[in-house]
């Protein structure tokens, strides 16, 4: 179900630049730098789904050291009943998180929402989002450890409800050997992975035809059986090829098996170029090999909306897709991001398999940062079911988007237009949560000091 939406008139809001949980740079370890201290925050005018709402926001960001906090304090009046879409704060959806470090390095902790978890290579978890809509934001969190032989990368989705929880120890099995100092093969790591939703139906795979409503006009009732959790288990092996200062590369080899379906596999090269603070360029690619009833990814950006949604009049689920799946063969996988001097960030990732001409995901990013005085760029696009280039661009239920457009007319404020599209979550009378697209645009100033 889409909704209509009308062009708003030209209003200005004064809002957090941080008050969204999709504008967000593209790339996870850019989202955990450090950020000096700010207060954002003001007050103005938003349309959701063609809906005015009065805004009022409040926004700090802290850093100290290692340690990061941000928050996202909104309310929302509606223009028509003065009523308060208190969604957006609950289950403590104001924090946006509390972190410690950063992602690679040997501590690192984070608390509040997720906007790219990863475990490993990614084969099993890669870019996932415990948050897919504005109106579900979920408190979550990640905590590696590296003692240098070994150490552990792990996650969990949402701390008010049963979620996703995952965990991969791994190991440097030659550095307990004389081979610990032999370039290259000293450092081959061998890791392994589990990852689990606990919620009661990420394994639906019985879609109970809709019951029609006893009362005339309303919209029949849909059941679903609930057939246990989802269960993903995965082993992977690294080899550290080159570690110099400006570049390292890593060659890999994945193998994953969902429990009760399928299992795949894929070989991997990933590669890091540091040039001095001037350009960063990170490359992955894969080829991939699917069996019957297996998904590569499966945890990924719209796993939270694929796990149980309704389409229409039925409904449908990730799990119960991976019983009618056919081994497609082989694929390939590609990532590519580019920083430039340590702000503007472009990233690319395409995924396809050689014989479904549905297959095709696209993920696009773009984040100008603070180089370019007076302009304010900053998108991101997710695209699922790619069929071919017309399904590119064309928004729909497959796809995630956020764009932020605007000027700074002085160094503390910004003028922009903020456009996302994105989902609301919809329960039905059986309790089941569905998501519909829901559209959002801000035409705002933030204004932007130091605490």
């Amino acid at each position: 179900m889409t909704r209509k939406f009308t062009l708003p008139l030209i209003a200005f809001t004064l809002l957090t630049t941080a008050s969204s949980s999709y504008a967000q740079t593209v790339a996870q370890k850019a989202a955990d730098k450090a950020a000096p201290n700010m207060m954002t925050g003001g007050f103005g005018v938003t349309w959701i789904d063609g809906d005015p709402y009065y805004a009022l926001s409040l926004a700090p960001e802290v850093s100290l050291g290692k340690f990061g906090l941000g928050l996202d304090i909104n309310f929302y009046i509606s223009s028509k009943d003065q009523s308060i879409r208190w969604q957006e704060l609950q289950y403590g959806r104001f924090i946006r998180y509390i972190r410690y470090g950063q992602k690679s390095e040997d501590v690192y902790a984070r608390l509040g929402i997720l906007d790219y978890a990863r475990l490993g290579h990614g084969f099993i978890m890669y870019l996932y989002k415990n948050s897919p809509s504005h109106d579900a934001r979920r408190i979550g969190a990640e905590f590696d450890l590296n003692f240098g032989k070994y150490g552990f990368e792990s996650m969990y989705s949402d701390f008010a409800r049963p979620g996703v929880v995952g965990i991969r120890p791994y190991v440097k099995p030659l550095q307990y050997t004389t081979l610990a100092k032999v370039p290259v093969i000293g450092g081959l790591e061998v890791g392994a992975t589990w990852v689990s939703d606990f919620r009661t139906d990420s394994k639906t795979t019985k879609i109970n035809p809709p019951i029609p409503s006893a009362v005339l006009g309303a919209p029949p009732i849909i059941t679903a059986a609930n057939d246990g959790t989802m269960n993903v288990i995965g082993a992977d092996i690294g080899l550290p090829l080159v570690r110099i200062p400006t570049i390292s590369s890593t060659l890999y080899t994945d193998y994953a098996k969902i429990i009760s379906y399928g299992s795949g596999v894929a070989f991997g090269l990933e590669t890091n170029f540091s040039g001095m603070g001037l350009l960063e360029i990170f490359t992955k690619f894969e080829r991939r090999y699917s069996g019957d009833n297996f998904m590569p990814n499966y945890f990924d950006s719209f796993y939270e909306l694929d796990r149980l949604r309704l389409n229409d009049t039925m409904y449908i689920s990730k799990a119960h897709q991976l019983d009618s799946l056919k081994s497609p063969g082989w694929g390939y996988f590609g990532d590519l991001t580019i920083s430039i001097l340590g702000t503007i960030d472009v990233r690319g990732m395409f995924q396809k398999l050689d014989n479904d001409p549905h297959s095709g995901m696209l993920h696009l990013g773009t984040s100008l940062g603070k180089r370019i005085p007076m302009v304010v760029v900053d998108a991101g696009y997710d695209k699922r079911n790619i069929q071919s280039g017309k399904d590119l661009f064309t928004l729909d239920e497959r796809s995630l988007l956020y764009v932020e457009v605007g000027y700074k007319p002085y160094p503390f404020m910004t003028v922009s237009t903020l456009y996302t599209w994105t989902f609301a979550p919809v329960t039905d009378v059986s309790g089941n949560i569905s998501y519909v697209p829901q559209k959002r645009v801000t035409p705002r100033v933030t204004i932007s000091f130091p605490l």
